[in-house]
C-alpha cells in the first residue's frame, strides 16, 4: 500500500475516534511529515485526498482543520447503549462519499448498458476485476467460474437445493453455525448432518467418518473468523479438510465472508489447498462496505456451473451496484477502506481482550482466542440462566446475543455462551461493557 494511503487511513481513524475532534487543527505539514517519517509532499497528498472527501478543510496561512461533525452518525439516545449484537459494519466508517463518486462514475462510464437485463452470471467487467482481486486471497480462478450473487445468502440457498455430481443428499453443518442459514435449512427441510465445532476447532476423525459414510454432498464451513465463535482453522486443519474432500468426493462450501477483515495476511483459505476442484468459495462485500449493497461472489468448480446457473436464471443484482463496485475496486478505494476498517476492528478486538484479562481474573467465562475479525465467544457456566442474563444486561444497557439461535432446533449438545461483536461497539464502551457482563455473571441469583 502507498504511504499516503496509509497516512490518510490513519488520520480518518483518528477523526472518527475523536483524537482529532471536529473543528480542531491537524498537525502542520512539517510536523506530520516528522510524525509519519515521510516527505512533505506525501503529507500534502494525504491532506488533499481528505479535502476531496470533505473530511478536512484548509485555511490559507493557518493550516488544516477537521470538518465539523465529520462522520458523526451516532445518535445521542444510543450513545449510552453498548451494542455487542450487530454484525453490520460500523455506521461511522461507511464509505458514503467514495461510493457515491463510484456510482456517478459508473453511470457516466456505462450509461444505458446499466439499464438492460445484463448477464445472470454478473457484469463482465466486474468479474474480470474480481479475477485479480480474489487472487490476492490465494483464490485463483478464471472469469467464467466466477458468479456475482445477491449476497452470499443467495449462493448458499442455491447450493443447498441443487443436486451435486457426487449423488449425495445431506448438507453437513457445524454446530454452532450461521443462524440465518440454519433456519433456511430447517424451513426448506434440507437433509442435514451435524458436527461439533468449538473454539478449538473440529474433530478431524469425526469429519472423516461423516465424509466416509454420511452421504454428505457438501460441508458448509467458515474457515476464518467463524460466526459465532470468532475463531479460525489453522493451516493444518484447512489442508486436512481439502484432502478429505478429495478422498471421499465431498464438496466444501467455504464461506469466507470476512476475508477482508483480518490482519493476518498469511491466511490461505481451504480453496488454496484444493487440488481436485471440490471447493466452492464464497465471499461477501457487505461486511467491508455496507449491507445494503447485497453483493457477493461465488467461485465454483466447473462441474457445478451449469446446475448453479440453472437455479440463477435471471439477473437479480443491480447492474449499477456491480459497476460501482468494479470502479471502487479498480481505483484503489476498496483497498484503502479495507485498511481503515481492519485497523479499526483490530484495535477494538485488542481492547476487548484487554478488558477480559482485566475483569475475568476469577475465570468465570471462557473466551475464544481471537486477534482480529469482529466476533468473540464468551462461554458461560452451565448454571447461568441465559434468558435472565440477557434481560439483566439489557436493563443495564448492554445488548448481547445468546448462543441458542446458532444451533439447529432441538440440538442437545449446545454450549452456553454469548456471541460478542465489536462491529458497532465503540472503543470507549467496550471496557465498561465487558466489566458489566462479568459482574452480572458473578451475581448469580438466576431464579
Amino acid at each position: 500500500m502507498k504511504k499516503y494511503v496509509s497516512i490518510l487511513s490513519d488520520i480518518e481513524l483518528k477523526i472518527r475516534e475523536g483524537q482529532y475532534k471536529s473543528g480542531h487543527k491537524l498537525p502542520s505539514v512539517r510536523d506530520a511529515s516528522e510524525l509519519y517519517g515521510c516527505s512533505k509532499s506525501t503529507i500534502l497528498r494525504a491532506y488533499a485526498e481528505l479535502e476531496k472527501k470533505h473530511a478536512i478543510y484548509s485555511i490559507p496561512q493557518s493550516g488544516y482543520y477537521v470538518v465539523e461533525n465529520y462522520g458523526n452518525v451516532r445518535h445521542s439516545h444510543m450513545d449510552d447503549v453498548v451494542d455487542f449484537t450487530s454484525a453490520s459494519p460500523d455506521l461511522n466508517v461507511f464509505p458514503y462519499l467514495d461510493f457515491q463518486h463510484c456510482l456517478n462514475q459508473a453511470i457516466d462510464t456505462y450509461k444505458y448498458h446499466l439499464f438492460t437485463y445484463g448477464d445472470s452470471q454478473g457484469l463482465e467487467t466486474l468479474r474480470h476485476t474480481l479475477v485479480s482481486h480474489l487472487a490476492d486471497n490465494q483464490v485463483f480462478a478464471k472469469m467464467d467460474r466466477i458468479i456475482v450473487t445477491s449476497g452470499v445468502q443467495q449462493a448458499l440457498e442455491i447450493l443447498a437445493k441443487m443436486s451435486f455430481p457426487n449423488g449425495k443428499e445431506k448438507v453437513l453443518v457445524e454446530q454452532p453455525s450461521y443462524d440465518i442459514y440454519l433456519r433456511f435449512l430447517e424451513e426448506e427441510n434440507i437433509p442435514v448432518s451435524t458436527i461439533v465445532r468449538t473454539a478449538a476447532g473440529i474433530d478431524l476423525q469425526e469429519l472423516e467418518n461423516q465424509f466416509k459414510s454420511g452421504s454428505i454432498k457438501f460441508f458448509y464451513t467458515m474457515s476464518r473468523y467463524h460466526n459465532p465463535l470468532g475463531s479460525s482453522y489453522n493451516a493444518e486443519k484447512r489442508r486436512a479438510i481439502a484432502a478429505l474432500a478429495a478422498k471421499y468426493d465431498v464438496y466444501i462450501v467455504e464461506d469466507d465472508y470476512m476475508a477482508d477483515l483480518g490482519v493476518d495476511y498469511s491466511f490461505d483459505p481451504i480453496y488454496a489447498y484444493d487440488q481436485t476442484n471440490h471447493v466452492v468459495y464464497l465471499k461477501s462485500f457487505s461486511k467491508i462496505i455496507f449491507p445494503g449493497l447485497r453483493l457477493g461472489v461465488a467461485v465454483l468448480p466447473e462441474v457445478l456451473l451449469k446446475t448453479f446457473q440453472a437455479y440463477k436464471r435471471y439477473v437479480d443484482t443491480s447492474m449499477l451496484s456491480q459497476a460501482a463496485l468494479d470502479i471502487y475496486i479498480k481505483n484503489g478505494m476498496y483497498e484503502r477502506h479495507k485498511h481503515t476498517i481492519c485497523k479499526l476492528y483490530s484495535e477494538r478486538i485488542h481492547i476487548l481482550n484487554q478488558a477480559v484479562e482485566r475483569y475475568n481474573q476469577a475465570g468465570l467465562i471462557e473466551v475464544s482466542t481471537v486477534a482480529s475479525g469482529v466476533y468473540m465467544q464468551f462461554k458461560l457456566p452451565r448454571t447461568v440462566n441465559m434468558e435472565r442474563l440477557v434481560q439483566r444486561l439489557s436493563e443495564r444497557k448492554i445488548e448481547v446475543v445468546s448462543s441458542k439461535g446458532f444451533y439447529l432446533t432441538g440440538y442437545r449438545e449446545q454450549e452456553k455462551f454469548l456471541r460478542i461483536s465489536i462491529s458497532r461497539a465503540q472503543p470507549d464502551q467496550i471496557d465498561a461493557g465487558v466489566k458489566t457482563i462479568i459482574e452480572e455473571v458473578a451475581k448469580g441469583n438466576w431464579y
